[in-house]
């Protein structure tokens, strides 16, 4: 619900802050004293363009704030998360800024904001009925999701959009491989030509490097010859080998340490170097006797590194890739394979159809059932509303081709007398015949509906009695389970408010400023006084109000 709206320098305004409570609440005052202003600021705030004469004279820039619960409001909640601008304690802040050059900024709890982000966010928050006002109600989306919401299929109808997406997305696959034959008949016919070429290679992972090696060794045969037989010798073959000398070593200080004892750990530091070096020696005896320097063996490795960096030239990659770009092109022409598979690709297509149908087929059933009660429960309310003879029709026209919302198109056509064939919502009505009907259809909804606070404006043009207060009753039925906020000239829906507010205009230094003031018991039997007779209060009159006060309050 909107909690508090504020106002600077906007239209006759200088600086007006007004808090709100939940339930029904009017806003009074004398004609031009600009009630209609804090619609036009709460518009602004909720996406609407605005134009630089609506700054106040003299200023540079307006600035409108408001600050909204959303405690129990899980659609806002949602897409706040969605955007990634979620609430701070249960509070969305909206902030918007103009200046005299056209120029606008907005916010969103801080955040900058898009006006399409503040018009979607206000579509969850506020339901603005009048005739200048926001008109989501004359929107064929609006009209078919009150349908689904008032009859409780809301899931069905995600439902019927995720199924036409499927379906949407096999067919689309389905032409694009029958655009494409060619060109992927082309296409496999260069990876099948690839494929041939590396599986003939038949390269191993890791081949390329072991080739390397042994190519560096076989080239290299001399000189590991040469190191080979230098090293035997040294280590144990000539008459100074190591393994000798320090063998010779290690016996001579242990036969001196049987006079000194000390020198045992001398020995005891030799005897590893000695067990390491006969080690490396036997070492080299392998090695020499497993060395095969065949000059065959070094003709066929460079033959087979030459074919292999040819391929991987041919390939534009590195030899080493080879493998890898072999299992890359078997994958591509497996997907290749499937997305080519005409038969398969059109029994999909058929399958996700028949899957849509069968989804689509029941939300059209459900809908037809909802929007008869929708129907009657509108017809019913705009006839209490000076309508007499004013009925809804919601028509259903098949669509000629299925489409992501359902089978048909869904449109609101409303006749406001017994004389008058029913038409489109937004041309037919009047601004105040809108705002009944709006009021109509909210009633009727009242218990699926999910926007948390409602604003009428107009609702109570060319009405007066018994009429007006039955819109008073209806809005403060209304307001028991949402905030409602109403703009009215009549005291007869006045009196019905749970919160009062009149607004005043005054002169101040030359130019127009206006103001907002709670009124009290007292002082709402003034202003209802006011209402009923206009200029001039008399205890007549201001006895009718507080009868029609104290009436109404009895009757909550």
């Amino acid at each position: 619900m909107l909690r508090l709206l504020s106002i600077r320098d906007f239209v006759v305004v200088r600086s007006l802050e007004l808090e709100l409570e939940p339930g029904f609440t009017v806003l009074t005052g004398e004609t031009g004293a600009g009630k209609s202003i804090l619609l036009d600021a709460l518009g602004l705030l909720l996406g609407d363009r605005f134009e630089p004469r609506q700054i106040r004279t003299g200023a540079e820039r307006a600035e409108l704030a408001a600050a909204f619960d959303v405690d129990d409001a899980p659609t806002v909640r949602a897409w706040l998360a969605e955007e990634g601008l979620a609430e701070s304690d249960g509070e969305v802040l909206l902030r918007r800024v103009l200046d005299a050059q056209g120029r606008s900024r907005a916010w969103i709890n801080g955040s900058p904001a898009t006006l399409a982000q503040l018009k979607a966010l206000g579509e969850r928050l506020v339901e603005i009925t009048g005739q200048h006002a926001h008109q989501a109600l004359s929107t064929t989306p609006t009209q078919r999701e009150l349908v689904d919401s008032f009859g409780g299929f809301t899931s069905l109808a995600e439902q019927t959009e995720a199924a036409w997406r499927r379906w949407r997305t096999v067919c689309e696959a389905r032409d694009a491989a029958r655009v494409d034959a060619g060109r992927t008949a082309a296409e496999r016919e260069v990876l099948e030509a690839r494929r041939h070429e590396l599986a003939a290679l038949a390269m191993r992972e890791g081949e390329w490097a072991e080739l390397g090696a042994a190519q560096s060794r076989l080239a290299n045969a001399a000189a590991l010859i040469d190191a080979c037989s230098q090293a035997a010798d040294a280590l144990e073959e000539s008459d100074e080998a190591l393994t000798r000398r320090v063998a010779q070593v290690a016996t001579r200080l242990s036969a001196a340490a049987a006079h000194d004892p000390a020198l045992a750990e001398v020995v005891a530091l030799i005897d590893p170097a000695r067990i390491q070096l006969e080690e490396a020696a036997r070492a080299l005896r392998d090695y020499r006797r497993r060395l095969d320097l065949d000059p065959a063996d070094l003709a066929r490795i460079d033959e087979r590194l030459a074919a292999l960096h040819d391929a991987a030239r041919k390939q534009r990659v590195r030899p080493e890739a080879l493998p890898a770009l072999l299992a890359a092109t078997d994958a591509a022409l497996a997907e290749l394979a499937a997305s080519s598979d005409a038969e398969a690709l059109e029994r999909r297509a058929r399958e996700a159809e028949d899957a849509y149908v069968a989804v689509a087929t029941e939300l059209r059933a459900k809908r037809r059932y909802a929007a008869a009660e929708l129907e009657h429960r509108v017809t019913a309310a705009m006839r209490t509303l000076a309508m007499a003879g004013g009925r809804l029709e919601i028509a259903f026209e098949p669509l000629p081709s299925p489409a992501s919302h359902g089978l048909d198109a869904i449109e609101f056509r409303i006749a406001a007398h017994a004389k008058q064939p029913v038409g489109p919502l937004a041309r037919v009505a009047s601004g105040g015949e809108l705002s009944r009907i709006g009021l109509a259809i909210q009633v009727a909804a009242s218990d699926v509906a999910h926007v948390p606070t409602l604003v009428f404006d107009e609702v109570d043009t060319g009405i007066g009695g018994a009429v007006a207060a039955t819109v008073g009753r209806l809005l403060q039925a209304l307001g028991a389970g949402r905030q409602v906020l109403c703009v009215t000239h009549l005291p007869q829906v006045a009196s019905f408010a749970d919160h009062h507010f009149r607004v005043d205009k005054r002169d101040a230094g030359g130019s127009v400023e206006s103001s907002v003031v709670p009124l009290d018991r007292e002082r709402r039997i003034d202003e209802l006084a006011r209402m009923l007779s206009g200029e001039e209060t008399t205890a007549k009159t201001r006895a009718h109000a507080r009868e029609l006060y104290d009436h109404h309050r009895r009757h909550r």
